[in-house]
């Protein structure tokens, strides 16, 4: 009996789809807060602690971390791990202050040379001599603009209340005896209620003069931009020539105490300069070198340096103490300024405290002579 064979039916195998694995998520980079750049005071003190430590026999790699353990907490501590960690991995020091971002670059090309040739220590130590004198140079900046404007800001201060305050009450007064302001003195008032009438836009160009002040001083087109308006001027345009010949002269010995060249020296140097108009005097005593001519007589015949600058920068050629006699020119360079700026400090103070009194007398005056001739016909 044949009996057919009925197919079986082929079972549904369910496939289930493989979960999708959630997605490790990516760790998050740790993101180092942006370290300010360390003033000259900062680097003077740092390079200072440095060369004690070197010239003491100690490798920079344990010297670092010496000084690590004098910062507990603060960006300090922050830099100096930067550096500890970078030095242990590369075992250069010029690639640990890199890796903070905290150094400026003519430091850590210094520090590098420094590594090369071996005479770390004494890098070190003219770094510290270079930023104490740069250290000098600001505040020295920083005093002959300070004082003037806070003595400037006074005045218009006291003027700006006398016309205010002060005019206001003898007005009153004048209307009391039954006249009116006339002259001078009704100018003044009128001064006075324009000023009054727009305060808020008074207001808004202080802040305006404020926020220029800042750019001036805390940016680099501000500070190109300074430097082109004091060009105009001869008093500053002869201390601008000063502090540039300064800082070219503190450099020159700084890098010829690091063993390079003098040809060598006066092209770093040169790359740091932030004077248009002395980098112009550079590029002719660049270009006179390449002819022939000695670094000596190119300084010379620039008027980079004059005088008895000039045949210091002579005698210290043919000497071969070259290093030693630039760093002499710096410090006479910079007690010079110092000296300039206090003279002109000195008579600039009694000169705005005579105007200070002349204008408010003549406001005074204007006001009190009327009113005195008012009250003696009553």
């Amino acid at each position: 009996m044949t009996g057919k064979i009925m197919p079986r039916k082929r079972a549904k195998i369910k496939t289930e789809k493989p979960k999708k694995e959630p997605r490790a998520k990516k760790p998050k980079k740790s993101r180092r807060k942006k370290i300010r750049p360390l003033s000259y005071l900062e680097l003077s003190y740092f390079c200072g602690q440095m060369a004690l430590i070197l010239k003491s026999g100690i490798s920079s790699i344990e010297g670092v971390e010496m000084m690590e353990d004098d910062f507990s907490t603060g960006a300090d501590r922050q830099i100096v791990e930067i550096i500890v960690e970078t030095v242990h991995l590369t075992g250069q020091l010029s690639v640990g202050l890199a890796a903070t971002e905290a150094f400026p670059d003519y430091m850590i090309h210094m520090v590098a040379i420094g590594e090369e040739t071996g005479n770390l220590d004494e890098v070190m130590e003219a770094l510290e001599e270079h930023y104490s004198r740069e250290e000098q140079l600001r505040q020295s900046i920083q005093s002959a603009v300070t004082y003037p404007l806070i003595m400037s800001g006074m005045i218009i201060a006291v003027i700006i209340i006398l016309l205010v305050r002060v005019m206001p009450i003898f007005n009153q007064v004048f209307r009391q005896l039954g006249t009116e302001m006339t002259g001078f003195a009704a100018g003044l008032m009128a001064a006075s209620n324009f000023i009054s009438t727009y305060a808020l836009l008074f207001v808004i160009l202080l802040a305006v003069i404020i926020i220029f002040a800042f750019f001036c001083v805390k940016t680099d087109a501000g500070k190109a931009l300074s430097r082109r308006v004091t060009r105009r001027f001869k008093a500053t345009r002869e201390l601008n020539d000063r502090i540039a010949s300064c800082r070219f002269a503190d450099g020159m010995s700084l890098i010829l105490r690091s063993g390079l060249s003098p040809d060598r020296g006066f092209e770093l140097v040169a790359e740091l300069n932030e004077d248009k108009d002395f980098g112009k005097k550079l590029d002719k005593c660049r270009a006179k070198m390449l002819e022939g001519t000695s670094l000596s007589d190119a300084l010379h015949e620039t008027s980079i340096f004059t005088g008895v600058y000039s045949r210091l920068t002579s005698i210290g050629n043919k000497t071969g103490s070259l290093d030693q006699v630039m760093g002499q020119i710096a410090t006479l360079y910079q007690d010079e300024i110092d000296t300039k700026i206090s003279n002109r400090l000195a008579v600039l103070e009694p000169a705005l405290i005579v105007v200070l009194s002349v204008v408010v007398g003549v406001i005074l005056l204007s006001v009190m002579f009327p009113l005195l001739g008012i009250m003696a016909t009553l």
